[in-house]
């Protein structure tokens, strides 16, 4: 009885064992078919773990798809958009890490040779390249009726690079270049044959001229205040947005007044370049109830943003195309402010780095936007020198002495003469406890240096931002980090506390009580 149960399970062992393997290959047969009749996956041939929208997201404008033979169809045409965005991308890569690998899924036999041999030109010299196209625009030539080649001419496409020698930037470089392309459908992608350049067409298009001068009028009349809301500082569009309550603190500002509001919007917290459409809809909501008080708003793109690499600038510009273009007819906008304090990240990022973003940035925003005024906030009135000539008017922060504030911003004034300079960002906490008991003041002493600080401002007409409306329970590490004599202060520089009260520094700065 035992040996016959024994044969028993070794039998339903074996067919179970038999079902198992035949079960196995006929789905790694199934599988293998699929990938033949599909094609590779082109994110994991590009070694992306994120969607190319997230990584590469340059501006692409067909001006023309006529064709004198088949019509170009819309799957085509996003196919052949999307793999020629794809082919610069692992272009850039290629040239950044002096690598060969992704080059093949995008180019042709012919076409690959000669990135290989800059590849290899660059690794001889102990070079790499960090390269990006910024704006390219297309036009179709010619599509083939059987829909397996196309040519077109691709203008004016702007690039930028910075170019290495080991670790030291020695070149950095923006060109405006325009292409012959011909791309080839090969095993369901279509690689580039040839990338030609050809003489870029004269612009005849005519600019439009941008209208600012109504509103920079009122950037020289600025008596504003930097607005965050009493229990969501540096979280203003975050989980308590509330625009009742918004709306009252605006009351206050009004009321004490004052004309202009300074607002944050922070890269990662707005979406990246996936702007999200919530917290643009808070934003707008916002500016609703600043046009209700009869506020204006400045806007400061990209708070608490740190990298400012050429390979990232793409998703940085869809970022602020999304958000200038909701926006930029507000009655209530009074101009965009890019970037607050850059001059911070200088000695971590490289000032060229830095500053070649900013420049970049400026010239997107000028012609996304033709009536509003851009500027920098600066922390300090020396670096607000870098790239007065592209800035609408002038930027700066000031948390020192008074008694060498109207020195520095006279000599601002005398090296930039002929653009508005606003005072941004000052103030004085009233914080003078044990982490701050020798050099700290308390609400009195933050009372006499508005005092001071009000009839300078006044006395030689310099548009002025005070920090800020309230004091603050919470301070998020980020801002200040951890340690209590850096934090503590950043809670008191409120003219009302934290629970709305009046406190001394109000009366200096309400204009309408002086």
């Amino acid at each position: 009885m035992a040996i016959q149960l024994n044969k028993t399970l070794y039998r339903t062992v074996l067919i179970i064992t038999f079902i198992a393997i035949n079960t196995l290959i006929i789905y790694g047969i199934g599988a293998a078919l699929a990938f033949m009749n599909t094609g590779a996956d082109k994110t994991s041939m590009l070694h992306l773990e994120v969607p190319m929208d997230d990584v590469y997201k340059p501006n692409l404008v067909w001006s023309s798809l006529d064709n004198p033979g088949r019509e170009m169809e819309d799957q085509a045409l996003q196919e052949i958009t999307n793999d020629y965005m794809n082919a610069w991308h692992v272009r850039n890569i290629a040239f950044k890490k002096n690598d060969r690998y992704g080059i093949e899924d995008f180019y042709t036999d012919s076409a690959r040779a000669r990135l290989y041999d800059n590849i290899d030109l660059n690794i001889k010299n102990n070079n790499w390249h960090k390269r990006t196209t910024l704006n390219h625009n297309s036009s179709l030539d010619f599509y083939t009726a059987d829909g397996t080649m196309v040519v077109f001419k691709d203008y004016n496409v702007e690039e930028y690079q910075e170019i290495y020698e080991g670790e030291t930037l020695i070149l950095a470089e923006k060109d405006t270049t325009s292409y012959q392309v011909m791309m080839l459908l090969e095993d369901g992608f279509w690689r580039i044959r040839h990338l030609k350049e050809i003489p870029s067409p004269i612009d005849t298009s005519k600019i439009e001229p941008r209208n600012i001068l109504d509103k920079l009028e009122k950037v020289e009349n600025i008596k504003g205040i930097n607005y965050y809301p009493k229990d969501s500082p540096w979280d203003t569009f975050g989980k308590r947005f509330n625009d009742s309550i918004i709306n009252k603190d605006f009351e206050i500002i009004k009321s004490m007044g004052l004309n202009t509001i300074r607002v944050f919007i922070q890269y990662d917290d707005f979406g990246k370049n996936r702007v999200d459409d919530k917290k643009l809809q808070l934003l707008k909501t916002l500016l609703d109830r600043a046009e209700d008080n009869k506020l204006d708003v400045l806007i400061t793109l990209f708070d608490f943003y740190g990298d400012f690499d050429v390979s990232n600038w793409t998703l940085t510009h869809r970022h602020a195309e999304t958000i200038v273009n909701a926006l930029k007819d507000h009655p209530a906008l009074l101009g965009w402010d890019i970037k607050n304090e850059p001059d911070l990240d200088f000695e971590s990022r490289g000032r060229l780095r830095v500053l070649g973003w900013l420049e970049q940035m400026i010239g997107n925003i000028k012609k996304w936007d033709k009536n509003h005024p851009v500027t920098i906030g600066w922390s300090t009135p020396e670096a607000a020198i870098e790239l007065a000539d592209k800035v609408d008017f002038v930027s700066y922060h000031y948390y020192r002495g008074i008694e060498d504030f109207k020195k520095a911003h006279n000599t601002l004034s005398t090296k930039v003469p002929n653009k508005p300079k606003v005072l941004q960002e000052y103030g004085m906490s009233s914080y003078k406890g044990m982490w701050n008991l020798y050099r700290g003041a308390n609400e009195q002493g933050q009372q006499e240096y508005y005092k001071e600080m009000q009839k300078i401002v006044k006395d030689n007409n310099i548009p002025y931002m005070f920090w800020t409306l309230y004091d603050f329970k919470n301070v998020p590490t980020s801002v200040a980090g951890r340690l209590p004599w850096k934090t503590k202060k950043q809670h008191f520089f409120g003219c009302l506390d934290s629970l709305g009260n009046k406190k001394p520094a109000y009366f200096e700065l309400a204009v309408k009580n002086k």
